[in-house]
């Protein structure tokens, strides 16, 4: 994930990833709480992404064919 930070511009505050602007809100404590639940679902997305990938012992080429089995 990229690095994020919020900067306060007058009365709201801009949080930013990398230098890029992405949100901008009024209240820092939301701003902080709305970045910790889209890193909480970035971190799900990521372990839903390695569950679903395919393993080395579920590969085809490895694993014989019922028939293949003694």
């Amino acid at each position: 994930m990229s690095e994020y930070s919020i900067v306060r511009v007058g009365n709201e505050y801009i949080v930013q990833a990398g230098d890029k602007s992405i949100l901008r809100i009024s209240s820092r404590r939301k701003a902080v709480k709305i970045m910790t639940l889209a890193a909480d679902l970035l971190d799900q997305e990521m372990v839903q992404q390695v569950e679903d990938s395919p393993s080395i012992s579920r590969d085809l080429a490895i694993v014989p064919e019922k028939s293949e089995l003694p």
